[in-house]
C-alpha cells in the first residue's frame, strides 16, 4: 500500500465529526493518517478524542494573539511541523486569514451542516425550519476566502419532517456528516477531487460517489 496522505484536523469542541475521521483512518486501507489534532480551546472533549486514539494534540489559543494573522501562522507552522499535507475543519470556529486560505488552497476543506449554497453561516437548523424547506443535509467544500462558499466536493440530503426541532434535525443531520466527511476526505487522499481554479474536477467518480449524494456510503 503505498503512503497514507498525512490530515491535520482543525477543532473548537467535542469533536464527533473527528472521532468519525479517525474511526475511517484506523481503517488499515484508508488512504488518509491523522497527523495531528489542533483546537483553538484548552480542555474540549475532541482533544481527549485524539488522545485516547494516540494522535499528537496541541492547543494554540487564539486570545494569545493579537492579529488573526499571527495566530494563523502559528497554527500554520504547527501543521508544517507534523508533516501534513491536507487539513480537515471539524467543527473548527474560528474564521480563518485569506493569506491562511490562500497557502493551503486545494488541501483545505470543511464540512457544513446545510446543502450549500443555502443557509451558509450560523445557526442553520433553526434556519432551514423556519424556511420551510422539506430537504436540508450536509456539504463537504473546498476551503476559499469567502465564507461557506468553496467548490463542492461531497453532499448528503436528509429529510425535514413535519414534527421537527431544531435538535432532532441536527442530529439527523450530524449522522449524516459521520459518513459523509470520511468520503470526501477519501476522495482527496486518493486524488480523485482536485480544485482547479474556482471548481472541483473529479475523476474516477462512479455515479454512487457523485457530488451529490444520498447515505449510505461506501
Amino acid at each position: 500500500m503505498t503512503a497514507r496522505v498525512r490530515t491535520g484536523v482543525l477543532i473548537s469542541g467535542r469533536g464527533s465529526n473527528l472521532q468519525a475521521l479517525i474511526d475511517a483512518c484506523a481503517k488499515a486501507d484508508f488512504p488518509a493518517e491523522i497527523a495531528c489534532v489542533i483546537s483553538n480551546v484548552a480542555n474540549v472533549e475532541g482533544l481527549a478524542l485524539a488522545e485516547r486514539a494516540g494522535i499528537a494534540t496541541h492547543v494554540i489559543s487564539h486570545g494569545g494573539f493579537r492579529l488573526r494573522e499571527e495566530f494563523d501562522m502559528e497554527l500554520d507552522a504547527t501543521l508544517a511541523r507534523a508533516a501534513v499535507s491536507l487539513v480537515c475543519l471539524a467543527g473548527f470556529m474560528r474564521v480563518l486569514s485569506d493569506v491562511f486560505v490562500e497557502k493551503w488552497r486545494g488541501r483545505l476543506i470543511n464540512i457544513h451542516p446545510s446543502l450549500l449554497p443555502g443557509f451558509k453561516g450560523l445557526d442553520v437548523h433553526g434556519r432551514v425550519l423556519a424556511s420551510g424547506a422539506r430537504i436540508s443535509g450536509c456539504t463537504v467544500h473546498f476551503v476559499v476566502p469567502e465564507l461557506d462558499s468553496g467548490p463542492i466536493i461531497a453532499q448528503a440530503a436528509v429529510p425535514v419532517l413535519a414534527d421537527d426541532t431544531e435538535e432532532s434535525l441536527s442530529t439527523r443531520t450530524l449522522a449524516a456528516e459521520h459518513r459523509l466527511y470520511p468520503h470526501a476526505l477519501k476522495l482527496l487522499a486518493e486524488t480523485r477531487v482536485k480544485l482547479d481554479g474556482e471548481r472541483a474536477v473529479f475523476t474516477n467518480i462512479s455515479d454512487a460517489e457523485g457530488t451529490l449524494i444520498n447515505p449510505p456510503f461506501d
